[in-house]
């Protein structure tokens, strides 16, 4: 009888199939022409079409034909990238959130103008699924409720203050600097006070500027909304970030909130083109690897701080490979190699590639320390400071201005992170502990997708935190009870101790003598 039971449990077992997920539709926006950002979940988004998913990508560029993929191309918004970086240049933060509203503003209005946009708005079809890149271009989370689908996000910079916000998670300031800032989560005293004011600063610019625009914007592209603005903000079923807590530090997040840094990472590097690999391998003295990513344009340099990085790599033993946006570089040293596109993680993934130049963005960082290369960030805008500043805080670069870029100190830099085993020890360090994960981030990513699709939303995800407002949530009511009514208790006995302990005034016995005198 006990064998029958065993051989049951064993087919039992044998027979179980894990839930499978039916073929959805799922519709992704991403409207920014920045490439690192569609990089990020370009293979997310494959392997998805892979397993059966039929999915349709609203972007900026021209793709190439793939199974269960259909693009829409909305190609305007590149006509305002060049001038994002010049408006992004200035000095003050509220200066800087005004110039990219202005931009956001402008790649909203592209990607929903477009004739191929505005032709699937008009279809009559639906989805079952909507990804949208949480890049505070609010309306175009409204395609979601257009379509009457479950809401994705995804970050590729991580996590921030509003992506904390949608999610109903709580980030203390204390130790999560804001975005755009050169600061860690080890901040000083002053550190944590200009922290403190740059937030103030962002929220009341938010609320006041920001938000009453885009609802202007929202209620223009979908005057017959089901939903208002602010109930499609709260309505993010799953949200993935672009992060790993190997990487940056370790910080609170809800269940739905899911950390997939490096997912546009193959776990198997692809065989460089010959060229590329041939340049690196007849290097004797290693190979260092340059590029400013996607959005900032190397051709587009001061001409004074191109000269200081030809001077510069003309002095080095090792190779360089420069992403250099044009066909000719005038002065150009024959130990530099340019081309307009490289394939970076190929490229890094090499032996012989000794350090990376970058401009210090996530994507790059992640890259760079999954294959345990130092890196020598010149960060530009954005997240960019902080990566570096993080680089040079857990040991694996360093980093310079690239608006006061000196020759004696990127040679110093250079030098420095190619013979000091420090750097690249901690990048090999950190490598270890990012690639120690039960999955890789785009098995995860896939997973979760999968999840929220097969239960619906998966609304049991939901905080009760998204239901309370500011004084609710940071129990400012109920501590002013606890603070209040022991104090009203202390200054009732107080009054009744005074009345008791001083009952009526004494008078003095020689009073009417005094008086007469």
């Amino acid at each position: 009888m006990r064998l029958l039971a065993v051989i049951a449990i064993v087919f039992c077992v044998l027979s179980a199939k894990p839930l499978e997920t039916q073929s959805a539709k799922i519709l992704a926006t991403l409207p920014f022409p920045g490439r690192s950002q569609y990089i990020f979940v370009e293979t997310y988004l494959k392997a998805l079409a892979a397993k059966g998913h039929q999915v349709t990508v609203i972007n900026a560029f021209k793709n190439k034909e793939t199974p269960n993929m259909r693009f829409i191309e909305a190609l305007g918004a590149h006509k305002y990238a060049e001038e994002m970086m010049s408006l992004l240049n200035v000095p003050l933060l509220w200066q800087q959130l005004n110039a990219m509203d202005y931009i956001l503003d402008k790649f909203i209005e592209t990607t929903l103008d477009d004739e191929g946009v505005k032709k699937l708005l008009n279809s009559g079809e639906t989805f079952d699924l909507v990804l949208a890149e949480m890049l505070h271009m609010e309306p175009m989370y409204a395609l979601a409720q257009h379509f009457n689908a479950t809401l994705v996000g995804f970050s590729s910079f991580g996590t921030d203050s509003t992506i904390d916000e949608a999610a109903g998670n709580i980030s203390p300031i204390s130790y999560n600097p804001l975005v755009t800032s050169p600061r860690t989560d080890r901040m000083t005293f002053l550190e944590r006070l200009e922290n403190h004011y740059d937030v103030i600063v962002e929220e009341v610019h938010r609320h006041l500027v920001h938000l009453p625009h885009m609802r202007e914007v929202y209620k223009k592209y979908f005057p017959n909304a089901k939903k208002t603005m602010e109930e499609v903000m709260d309505s993010f079923s799953l949200i993935l970030l672009g992060q790993h807590f190997s990487l940056s530090y370790p910080r609170p997040y809800l269940p739905n909130m899911i950390e997939v840094g490096g997912m546009q990472i193959s776990h198997k590097p692809k065989p460089l083109p010959e060229d590329i690999k041939q340049f690196i391998e007849d290097s004797p003295h290693g190979v260092i690897y340059f590029s400013m990513g996607s959005n900032v344009k190397s051709k587009d340099l001061p001409q004074e701080t191109r000269d200081t990085l030809l001077r510069t790599f003309a002095k080095l033993k090792q190779r360089v490979l420069w992403k250099f946006e044009d066909d000719n570089m005038p002065g150009k040293p024959a130990n530099v190699l340019i081309k307009k596109w490289y394939p970076q993680p190929d490229i890094l993934a090499h032996p012989n590639v000794k350090l990376f130049i970058s401009h210090g963005g996530l994507l790059s960082s992640t890259e760079s320390v999954y294959f345990g290369k130092p890196i020598l960030g010149l960060p530009c805008f954005y997240d960019q400071h902080m990566n570096v500043q993080r680089a040079q805080r857990m040991g694996f670069g360093l980093g310079l201005d690239l608006n006061n870029l000196k020759q004696e100190d990127l040679e110093k830099a250079i030098q420095t992170l190619l013979t000091d085993p420090s750097y690249a020890k901690a990048a090999s360090a950190i490598s270890e502990r990012y690639r120690d994960q039960p999955q890789p981030a785009v098995d995860r990513a896939v997973w979760w997708t999968e999840y929220v699709i097969r239960h619906n939303g998966a609304p049991h995800l939901r905080a009760t935190s998204r239901d309370l407002n500011f004084i609710q949530l940071h129990s400012l009511d109920t501590l002013a009870v606890i603070v209040a009514v022991p104090l009203l208790v202390a200054l009732i006995i107080l009054k009744l101790s005074c009345k008791l302990l001083g009952g009526k005034k004494q008078k003095c016995p020689h009073a009417d003598k005094l008086k007469k005198h």
